[in-house]
């Protein structure tokens, strides 16, 4: 689960972490008063969507020559301006794809007189096992493009679980990002607190980017994304309370109801699986036949027939979808159970795109059955191969 900026600094901030005075607004006309609150006389309007790449980002109503989703304001006047330019249009970064995120809050903050920008984030480093520090003397830049052009710029410090972030791991984290004077005794406490966030509140990602230094010499986090471990949300009921749908995708939201790990993707064939590993296969032999698939969807091992009806009902909802592949391995879960709840969804909610279903293990002889006497339009596949190569002929026959 992601949240807003404003929101990541909230949190950061109830742990110790230096930030600026900030106040999120839902409409234009909250933003003189808001921009009264902050010290000024420099202003940051920031469109809170997520994705990264807003400042570089443009909004497809306003023209290729607008300024983008982070703006600078000197005045009060200048930053009711922005707000009412941003809010309500839609903006496009390199990581919202064409469509875009529609911008429907904003966080205006105060400025900041930038010395350095530096990168900092915290992940779990599944190689050793641990959560890491992974620090960059290049912030405020694009990571992945760093990683690729200068890695020799990315340092990571794994921390021991049982120790926690010792006085060596800050001196090392420091000496990597080329922290001097006050900055130093900054994070000796900044570095401590981004780690026990972390851990306390079970989040998947906690990137700054960019953590600051400023003119003072003081650390500053100037942005901030953080991602939480879904299965870890029952733990934490404040943190699903800053829970946006508006920001996310309506059949992941659906698909969460039902407990379906479900990912929409760019492509056309729809997929309805059992078992991870099972399903990221499906997906590879679609590319392999030269398509695209539209989803990942795992209805997982216990799935009943409700829940084999809902995952289908999500799937035909994507307009994208011009084809259905359901591949299914009966080892818990019984073939036949998964006959019926396709042949449930199909009678529900139709069928306009071809279907190709395979079937084994547990039951298999009775679902084919049911499948092949319920007198819809549904192919029948021996196999994985078979069942890519039946999908795809049957979409561009189509």
């Amino acid at each position: 689960m992601n949240i807003h900026e404003y929101q990541a600094k909230a949190l950061l901030k109830g742990y110790g972490a230096p930030v600026a005075q900030g106040v999120a607004i839902l409409s234009a006309d909250e933003a003189e008063a808001a921009a009264k609150q902050l010290p000024g006389p420099l202003y940051v309007v920031k469109s809170q969507i997520h994705a990264g790449g807003r400042g570089k980002g443009k909004f497809k109503e306003l023209g290729p020559d607008a300024k983008g989703g982070v703006r600078l304001a000197k005045s009060i006047e200048e930053v009711v301006a922005h707000a009412k330019d941003m809010l309500g249009n839609t903006l496009v970064t390199a990581q919202t794809g064409d469509a875009g995120k529609q911008v429907n809050r904003l966080y205006i903050e105060d400025g900041a007189d930038i010395a350095r920008e530096l990168y900092c984030s915290l992940l779990v480093d599944r190689s050793v096992g641990r959560v890491a520090f992974v620090v960059s003397t290049e912030g405020g830049m694009d990571i992945e493009a760093v990683a690729h052009d200068t890695p020799e710029k990315i340092h990571t410090i794994a921390i021991d679980p049982e120790t926690g972030v010792t006085a060596e791991d800050v001196a090392k984290i420091s000496a990597a990002l080329a922290l001097e004077g006050v900055a130093i005794e900054d994070a000796k406490s900044l570095f401590p607190a981004l780690y026990k966030a972390f851990n306390e509140k079970d989040m998947a990602l906690l990137e700054i980017n960019p953590l600051i230094v400023m003119v003072d010499g003081h650390l500053r986090v100037l942005d901030a994304k953080v991602s939480f471990d879904g299965n870890a949300l029952f733990r934490h009921d404040d943190v699903r309370a800053l829970r946006d749908e508006t920001e996310e995708d309506s059949k992941e939201i659906e698909a969460s109801k039902w407990d379906l790990a479900y990912v929409a993707l760019d492509g056309n064939i729809g997929c309805m699986v059992n078992g991870a590993g099972l399903a990221m296969a499906t997906m590879d032999i679609i590319k392999l036949y030269g398509k695209e698939p539209a989803n990942f969807c795992d209805v997982g091992g216990g799935a009943g027939k409700e829940k084999v009806a809902a995952a289908f009902k999500i799937i035909t909802a994507d307009p994208k979808v011009e084809g259905i592949l359901v591949n299914i391995f009966g080892g818990i879960m019984k073939c036949d159970v998964i006959a019926e709840g396709v042949i449930a969804a199909v009678k529900e909610v139709g069928l306009k795109v071809p279907l190709v279903v395979r079937l084994e293990g547990t039951n298999v002889d009775l679902g084919k059955k049911l499948l092949n006497e319920s007198g819809l339009a549904i192919t029948a596949a021996d196999d994985l191969d078979d069942a890519a190569k039946k999908i795809v002929a049957a979409i561009k026959g189509a």
